[in-house]
């Protein structure tokens, strides 16, 4: 298993890193958050996780251990494979993941594209002695550096047309969560795209 890459950030897609290692560049599908944390041309370490198929072979990339330790425990789930495990991380963070699978929060975990009432009652069932206690982390990619005051529309927008909203939804959801990252500049911080990104894809799932 390849437990992490590390090297330089060849190119990022809407929802692909690809790093080069030693002169070869490894493809990475990584949830919009961790995409927004990177920078090409940048250095970068990413967890990993490859999955093995007759005509593929697929390796997810995660900002952190529990991110990808989280991704690999969701899978555990009947029903659930890597692309709605890594549909979970792109909306709650593992944190917020273990809070609602331990307050049987269905709501929550509804919230996430392709996860009705009955696929969230099977996580909870299953998943409830298996990922423990919250270990404090309030997201699950760093926050991202913006060059520009109006940088985070642009990545914001791109993350969730690469998750297949349409444009025109996508920039609603980008005005809704405007004045979230307004504070943010306020304060004289750049804004958290990731921590924006599952604030946007809350209220696209509510809509």
């Amino acid at each position: 298993m390849i437990a992490f890459v590390s090297g330089r950030v060849a190119a990022l897609g809407p929802d692909t890193a690809v790093v080069e290692v030693g002169g070869v560049g490894l493809a990475l599908r990584c949830t919009p958050g961790t995409l927004a944390s990177l920078r090409p041309g940048e250095p970068a370490r990413l967890s990993t996780h490859l999955v093995v198929r007759e005509d593929e072979l697929t390796l997810y990339g995660f900002a952190d251990d529990d991110e990808r330790s989280v991704f690999e425990t969701v899978q555990t789930v009947s029903g659930v494979g890597p692309r709605l495990a890594q549909a979970i991380l792109a909306v709650l963070a593992p944190d917020e993941v273990r809070r609602a699978v331990a307050a049987e929060d269905l709501t929550t975990l509804t919230k996430v594209p392709g996860i009705g009432k009955k696929g969230a009652q099977r996580l909870v069932l299953e998943l409830r002695d298996k990922l423990g206690a919250p270990v404090g982390g309030a997201s699950a990619a760093p926050a991202a550096r913006i060059p520009a005051q109006e940088g985070w529309r642009l990545q914001l927008a791109e993350a969730l047309t690469g998750l297949g909203w349409p444009a025109r939804e996508a920039e609603a959801a980008v005005d809704a969560v405007a004045p979230e990252a307004q504070a943010a500049l306020e304060a004289g911080h750049a804004p958290d795209v990731a921590a924006l990104l599952r604030s946007a894809l809350r209220g696209l799932s509510r809509a």
